[in-house]
């Protein structure tokens, strides 16, 4: 693996597994997203490698889940149920129990584990796990789609080596698991950007809710009005997060990039293009620190698998290129109508919708900046 700079995390096994066919989440934007930046010349070179998962094993699920849980979780996979289960939301509408879930969520737990020892190790300084993000599950509960919290285990393994994490996560939902899970500790600051939680699951995330004991302060919520735009996200952004990364100078980043908060999203009201994330990404990788990136939500399939290979390509330091590329006739995603690359074109803001969003995200970086600003002397 020396000399490799990114790994893509993928194995053909991911394509045996699936929700229910009605169900929104698709396994097969992972699959997509392999095959779309293996057509662009994005998996191949010297700075840039595909690494197969490896399972994570019971013994590492439990740093995070319950024996009790995972017994369930196991049990309902292989087609045994009970309403111990249903109580701690295996069989719900939104987790549904599905055949090899339990062994779909711990390889989808692995790949991220994977790119953490990566980190740890040396070997790379940035890794994409598209099948991860499972960012809503607890210790003893399914929930939003999410089985298994990879992202949680992902960051409590690189803390446990003595790293001092950032969590980002920019899914329309706020990460409630992973901010539960570390509301207490400092060695782990979670930043969540998200649609308003009064409107959205998980009904979590709201600009008051900033750590407790050891952890006061350490834990941030950006929550975001409906129709939310690129640049009053960006402003959120810069004058919430940025400022509050610097000061806490991580070792390494988990950034959790759910593709839900995508204009078009059937499931979420925010209006943002892709760009936005290309830009997240360049700023963080200017930081230079390690990244582990993970998927997480984005329920439409097309826009999703676009956002994630720009993404990638960002961290390839090849998105330019591509982007050239497919402008003049290159390699393009299938069934695509917009002919200038894997970048969204811009999207009209109208005047009534400046006025409803700007100030609330004013208000929003008031609040963090009076109460979460302070406490770290900022």
């Amino acid at each position: 693996m020396a000399g490799h700079k990114a790994a893509f995390i993928y194995s053909q096994a991911f394509e045996g597994y699936a929700y229910p066919e009605a169900h929104p989440f698709h396994t097969e934007r992972a699959r997509q997203v392999r095959r779309t930046v293996e057509s662009m010349g994005l998996l191949g070179g010297p700075d840039r490698v595909c690494v197969p998962p490896v399972a994570a094993d019971r013994r590492m699920l439990k740093k995070f889940h319950t024996a009790r849980y995972l017994k369930a979780l196991k049990t309902a996979s292989d087609g045994k149920w009970n309403l111990d289960a249903l109580h701690m939301g295996i069989g719900t509408p939104d987790c549904p129990i599905f055949k090899g879930m339990y062994e779909y969520a711990s390889l989808a737990t692995g790949a991220t584990l994977v790119g953490a020892d990566l980190i740890l190790k040396g070997d790379i300084q940035y890794a994409f796990n598209p099948s991860g993000g499972y960012h809503h599950a607890g210790p003893e509960k399914a929930a939003g789609f999410c089985y298994i919290n990879d992202v949680a285990l992902g960051c409590l393994v690189l803390a446990e080596a003595g790293k001092r994490v950032l969590y980002l996560d920019i899914d329309v939902h706020n990460g409630d698991g992973v901010a539960e899970f570390f509301y207490e500790r400092s060695d782990v600051m979670t930043i969540s950007l998200h649609e308003d939680p009064a409107l959205l699951f998980p009904g979590t995330g709201f600009v008051d809710e900033i750590g407790r004991g050891e952890g006061l302060g350490y834990c941030v919520n950006v929550p975001l009005p409906v129709g939310t735009y690129d640049e009053a996200y960006l402003k959120a952004f810069r004058e919430t997060a940025v400022p509050l990364i610097r000061w806490y100078k991580p070792d390494v980043i988990v950034f959790e990039l759910g593709a839900d908060a995508l204009a078009g999203d059937p499931l979420a009201h925010l209006q943002l293009t892709n760009n936005v994330y290309a830009d997240i990404v360049h700023w963080l990788m200017e930081l230079g620190l390690p990244i582990l990136m993970t998927g997480g939500g984005g329920y439409h399939v097309e826009n999703t698998v676009r956002a994630w290979t720009l993404a990638w390509s960002v961290l390839c330091g090849a998105d330019s290129f591509i982007d050239m590329a497919a402008a003049m006739g290159g390699v393009m995603l299938e069934s695509l109508d917009w002919q200038a690359g894997l970048r969204d074109r811009a999207l009209a803001v109208t005047k009534q919708q400046r006025d409803a969003v700007e100030p609330a995200i004013e208000q929003t970086v008031r609040s963090i900046r009076e109460t979460v600003f302070p406490l770290h002397g900022l």
